[in-house]
């Protein structure tokens, strides 16, 4: 069978672990030359490599999308070492500022610990570096008159598991981009839809269960499994395969579609006092 993305170039932000890794792997097995855009210069080299193992050449790329400025660089390195960019996939981002999750800031949630710098960070990394990255591959995807955009959001916009108004409101942000964009960017042969992940095991988890003993994590994130109606949290390759699904010729006539990829969460269902998949030991003083 034909690998279904061959010499097609895609870049991955996000891509030096969990879904984001999981796509880029993915795509560089489906012949997809892939640049892995990512602030985790450890291990987006890595990934990499790894990608290369298996297919078409990947490169990473450092960059940060608080930074308008590395965006710009990381899409111009991207042209200028493989002649175009056809595919752009947004995996990054986070629900808690790198610089403040230690241990113990997780119980300090809610609408009332509210922070101006965090909140900046927050919609930088999860919607405004989205935006802007979109801006900077659509001249190209224009003017070679096709593109696939493939932008990450959350089921928590629809099914909140926790206090987190900050980071669900970029990713609602992102179903917003994907819906006018599909419609901007339809008459230049330009396909953007999206994905709402559900509880999936990745690094994402990390400060989120910073309460959580380490060697206890992997249990917690069973019992969340265990709320969903498929009874198991899911894979970065979950992630992926969908990502493949909507950045190949499989989907071709798809445009401004978000597509749950969550075990099963109905997005059109909110139950107050029995969320599905809930992060344990919220204090109870935080969940009404």
């Amino acid at each position: 069978m034909k690998p279904l993305l061959t010499d097609r170039v895609a870049i991955i932000n996000g891509g030096a672990s969990g879904m984001g890794r999981a796509t880029a792997l993915l795509f560089a097995q489906e012949g997809c030359h892939c640049v892995i855009a990512d602030v985790n210069e450890q291990a987006g080299p890595e990934a990499a490599a790894e990608a290369s193992a298996r297919g078409a050449e990947a490169i990473f790329v450092p960059c940060d999308l608080a930074d308008l400025g590395q965006i710009k660089a990381c899409v111009d390195r991207t042209v200028a070492r493989f002649g175009k960019v056809e595919i752009l996939v947004g995996c990054a981002g986070g629900s808690v500022p790198r610089e403040r999750a230690a241990p113990g800031d997780r119980r300090k949630r809610g609408i009332r610990y509210a922070d101006e710098d965090a909140y900046d960070l927050i919609m930088a990394v999860n919607f405004k570096g989205h935006l802007f990255f979109c801006k900077e591959v659509s001249g190209y995807m224009i003017d070679q008159r096709y593109g696939k955009i493939c932008l990450v959001s959350s089921m928590g916009v629809y099914h909140p598991p926790g206090p987190a108004a900050e980071y669900h409101s970029a990713k609602a942000g992102i179903i917003g981009l994907v819906y006018n964009l599909a419609y901007e960017l339809a008459p230049s042969n330009i396909n953007v839809n999206g994905i709402l992940p559900g509880p999936v095991r990745s690094p994402f988890w990390d400060p989120v269960l910073a309460d959580v003993p380490e060697d206890k994590r992997d249990a917690a994130l069973d019992e969340i499994g265990r709320g969903l109606p498929l009874g198991h949290v899911g894979k970065p390759e979950d992630i992926a395969n969908t990502a493949l699904f909507l950045c190949s010729e499989m989907s071709a006539f798809i445009t401004g579609q978000m597509i749950s990829v969550a075990g099963g969460i109905p997005m059109d269902h909110y139950e107050a006092g029995g969320r599905i998949g809930n992060v344990p030991d919220t204090p109870e003083k935080e969940r009404g």
